[in-house]
C-alpha cells in the first residue's frame, strides 16, 4: 500500500493525535459562544498556516462542512515548493495524518486525471496547503474517502471545469486552501485582504484581481464554478496572525468561506 506520509506534521501541527484533537477542542470551545449557519456547503475555502496561527479560521470552514457528510473530499492547494504546470494528483493509496489514515480514491482520482490530465509528480505532494486540511478532514469525517490535488501554472478555467465535474456528485466536497496577503503590516494586509473577502462575497473576479494571495487560482475557479452552477457564498471567518503572535509588523491573512 502507498502511502502519503505527513511531511510537515510537528511544524505545521502537532504530531500526536492526542494534541491535534486537543486544539480542535480548544477551537469548539470558543465556537461554543457563537451561531455558526446551518448551510450544507458543495466546498470551502480554507487557510494553510501552522496551526496556531490560521487553525481557528480553518477549523470554522470544517465545522461548517460538517454540516453534511461527503463521502468523498478533494482537496486542492498551491504548490509552494515545485515547479509545475497544470495538476498533480495523490496517486497513492492512503493519506497519513496524526490520528490515522484516511482512504485515497484513486479510482475516482483516475477518472478525472483521463479528463483533465492530472499527473503524478510525487515531489509536488510535500505540500503543506493541502496536508493541513487532511487532520481536520481526520477529526471530521473519518469515514470520507480523499483525493489531493496541488496545481501549479494553470488557468482559471481549467480548475473551474474540474470543480464542475467534482461537484456533479452530490455526495463530494472541495476545500480549497489559501493563505492571503503575506507579511504587511497589519492595516496594509486587511486592506489587500478586504479585496479577497469581497471577491468571495460578491464572485467577483474584478475584485479577486486585487487580492494577494497564494491559493488565487484556486478561489479564480471556485468563484467561475460557483456563479455557474449557481452557488451562493460566505465569508465565515477572517483573522491574521496578529491575532496569535501580537506582532502586526508583519502579518498573514486568513480567511474561511463555504459554497453552498
Amino acid at each position: 500500500m502507498k502511502k502519503r506520509v505527513m511531511s510537515v506534521a510537528g511544524a505545521f501541527y502537532p504530531l500526536e493525535c492526542k494534541q491535534v484533537e486537543e486544539m480542535i477542542l480548544e477551537f469548539n470551545k470558543i465556537l461554543s459562544q457563537v451561531e455558526l449557519p446551518s448551510i450544507k456547503p458543495k466546498a470551502i475555502i480554507s487557510p494553510h498556516a501552522g496551526y496556531i496561527y490560521s487553525g481557528f479560521t480553518a477549523n470554522v470552514g470544517f465545522r461548517v462542512l460538517a454540516n453534511r457528510t461527503p463521502k468523498r473530499i478533494v482537496v486542492v492547494g498551491p504548490s509552494h515548493r515545485v515547479y509545475l504546470e497544470g495538476v498533480s494528483g495523490s496517486f497513492y493509496d492512503l493519506y497519513e495524518t496524526p490520528c490515522g489514515a484516511l482512504e485515497i480514491d484513486t479510482k475516482f482520482l483516475e477518472e478525472l486525471a483521463l479528463k483533465f490530465e492530472i499527473k503524478f509528480l510525487p515531489n509536488a505532494h510535500l505540500e503543506h496547503s493541502t496536508e493541513t486540511q487532511m487532520p481536520f478532514i481526520k477529526h471530521y469525517f473519518p469515514d470520507a474517502k480523499v483525493v489531493e490535488l496541488v496545481y501549479g501554472d494553470i488557468a482559471p478555467l481549467t480548475l473551474a471545469k474540474m470543480f464542475k465535474e467534482i461537484l456533479k456528485d452530490e455526495e463530494n466536497a472541495i476545500v480549497i486552501s489559501t493563505d492571503l496577503s503575506h507579511y504587511y503590516p497589519l492595516k496594509q494586509a486587511e486592506a489587500l485582504d478586504m479585496h479577497c473577502i469581497k471577491a468571495v462575497y460578491e464572485l467577483s473576479l474584478e475584485e479577486l484581481a486585487s487580492c494577494e494571495a497564494c491559493g488565487k487560482l484556486g478561489v479564480a475557479g471556485m468563484i467561475i464554478s460557483a456563479k455557474e452552477l449557481g452557488l451562493k457564498s460566505k465569508v465565515l471567518d477572517y483573522r491574521t496572525s496578529a491575532d496569535a503572535s501580537g506582532d502586526k509588523s508583519a502579518v498573514v491573512g486568513y480567511m474561511s468561506a463555504a459554497f453552498y
